[in-house]
């Protein structure tokens, strides 16, 4: 594989627009006639894999569970545009009896079996090599974003876990991740397609993967979903934006993530206006640090009143201790260059909350320990 087909699969796995449904269906019909299945009788989409695992909860009866954990009025939302998607097709919630999934015919087996099969062809040390070169560096980034939606969807269908009362909802996220477990991830499947979908037995699936996002195979019903609208990631890939949701799907559902920290809307919705003492008072000392970043450290530090802790000729140490979390430690340095006007910028370098010193805070972000940092001159 070219670095440019390795790239067509990174821009497939992180693709957004509208779904290119024809193909994407005969995909699908690929897909079951290569696991020896009659194509699916009917076909549903859905703008969201919340809205789709909705209704692979109403076709398999898993929809009880959660609505017996109390969570009716909650979801209602999800599980109405899930209904009128499936009425508009003729179907009912039969249950799971009636609507049997075929994910082990139309994506296990074969999947083990084209990786088997370039197994031996290539041996196991070739093999390993082809997968680093191919789906090394796309795993982490898609297996991510998939877990960071199928979290979502736990929560949006099954309740926000509360660790005050594990117990409650238990039953409604159990019947959610069963459900999840019948999805097949389309574009997120990406990364293991970078290594096998030379396999023609896998035509079926590349293709759905290549046009759409999540679908769920049941023996003659296919639930297909659209890709996102809108998504954002920083430089490492993590889920982040700080101008609104970091994924957005097209019937509203969304999440929003500052550096890969899931952020709950109505806190992202008051970053703007946050306080130091809000971020003081904060109890949960993640969101505590996204506070901290919009924020601005700087920024914190002279709102708190906070007194530098060191100084010397390196720059001054400066340190807030903040309730159930590490301190804020950085070092305020002052750039030797003047600027066009004269003046001299200041930077601010967060640091080890066991730095001690400010010359030992400047040569960590070196590398080096304090007494090896020498510089002959100062830039």
């Amino acid at each position: 594989m070219t670095n440019g087909e390795r790239d067509d699969w990174g821009r497939i796995g992180l693709g957004v627009g509208p779904a290119d449904r024809a193909r994407a269906e005969a995909g699908v019909r690929a897909a079951y006639w290569q696991a020896g299945l009659p194509a699916p009788g009917t076909v549903v989409w859905f703008a969201s894999p919340v809205t789709a695992a909705a209704a692979a909860l109403l076709l398999t009866g898993g929809a009880a569970q959660v609505f017996a954990d109390g969570l009716e009025r909650e979801t209602e939302q999800f599980f109405e545009a899930a209904r009128s998607a499936l009425a508009a097709q003729g179907l009912r919630a039969p249950g799971a009896d009636e609507c049997p999934g075929v994910r082990e015919a139309v994506w296990t087996a074969p999947w083990e079996a084209a990786r088997g099969r370039l197994q031996a062809e290539l041996g196991q040390a070739a093999w390993s090599e082809r997968w680093t070169l191919t789906s090394g560096a796309l795993w982490p980034r898609l297996h991510g974003l998939a877990q960071r939606l199928q979290q979502a969807v736990v929560d949006a269908l099954g309740g926000p876990e509360d660790a005050e009362r594990p117990a409650e909802r238990v039953h409604a996220r159990a019947a959610v991740r069963r459900a999840l477990r019948e999805a097949v991830l389309g574009q997120h499947d990406a990364a293991w397609l970078a290594a096998l979908a030379e396999d023609p037995l896998l035509d079926g699936l590349a293709s759905v993967a290549c046009s759409a996002g999540w679908w769920w195979p049941f023996a003659d019903v296919v639930l297909l979903t659209e890709r996102p609208v809108l998504l954002r990631q920083d430089e490492a890939g993590r889920l982040h934006s700080g101008e609104g949701a970091a994924v957005a799907f097209g019937d509203g559902f969304a999440l929003h993530a500052w550096r890969g920290m899931p952020v709950p809307a109505e806190l992202f919705r008051r970053l703007g206006e946050v306080t130091a003492e809000q971020i003081r008072e904060q109890p949960n000392a993640e969101l505590r640090r996204v506070m901290l970043e919009f924020y601005g450290y700087e920024r914190f530090l002279a709102e708190s009143g906070a007194e530098p802790v060191h100084r010397d000729d390196s720059g001054a140490l400066w340190r807030i201790e903040l309730e159930q979390d590490e301190p804020v430690v950085m070092v305020e340095v002052v750039n030797a260059t003047p600027e066009p006007d004269g003046t001299h910028r200041v930077y601010w370098l967060r640091v080890p909350p066991s730095t001690r010193t400010a010359r030992e805070g400047v040569a960590w972000t070196f590398g080096l320990p304090a007494q090896a940092y020498q510089p002959l001159r100062q830039t």
